[in-house]
């Protein structure tokens, strides 16, 4: 019996290394793996982060620009053609005729601005339409928030109709 023990323990030696060997390897790839899941986690926070704050940025330019038109304070020129004004839309105008009405937005590469067109719409003649676009970003250029909203002046009353512009114009 001794030496069936004997026999038994010695073909049982060299198995316990490549076990533990084994099992390093697979918890050296688990960690890597985990590694690599955070990294991108922590990398898509940093992004919805960056965006939001651009969104904050355009929705603050969008509301003291309405404000200042509906107080009176800001003057934009009459409409010289009907159809919805598409200024907007062309990146040479928006940044030649966009306000920025505040200097610095915190940790944004630029202040939001922020361009008031006049819309002349033909099927109401009484009333004044004004399209206005606020951009904002975030810390860096290619992280925008483009928003929108259309003031409606019907004598006293004013409405506003807002919209978000998904993809920013070229």
């Amino acid at each position: 019996m001794n030496r069936a023990r004997r026999r038994l323990a010695r073909s049982g030696r060299g198995i316990a290394l490549p076990v533990v060997l084994v099992i390093a390897s697979m918890m050296l790839v688990t960690s890597s793996a985990w590694f690599e899941a955070s990294l991108l986690e922590s990398r898509n926070a940093n992004l919805v982060a960056d965006h939001l704050l651009a969104f904050h940025a355009a929705d603050a330019a969008l509301s003291l620009c309405t404000g200042a038109l509906v107080n009176g304070s800001l003057s934009v020129p009459s409409p010289s053609q009907s159809g919805e004004p598409d200024g907007w839309r062309q990146q040479a105008t928006f940044e030649a005729e966009a306000i920025a009405p505040v200097s610095t937005w915190p940790v944004s590469v630029r202040p939001p601005r922020c361009l008031v067109e006049p819309w002349r719409v033909d099927s109401r003649p009484a009333v004044r339409v004004y399209v206005i676009t606020a951009r904002g970003f975030g810390a860096s250029d290619d992280t925008q928030s483009w928003l929108q909203v259309q003031v409606v002046f019907d004598g006293s009353h004013v409405e506003r109709h807002w919209r978000r512009i998904v993809a920013r114009p070229f």
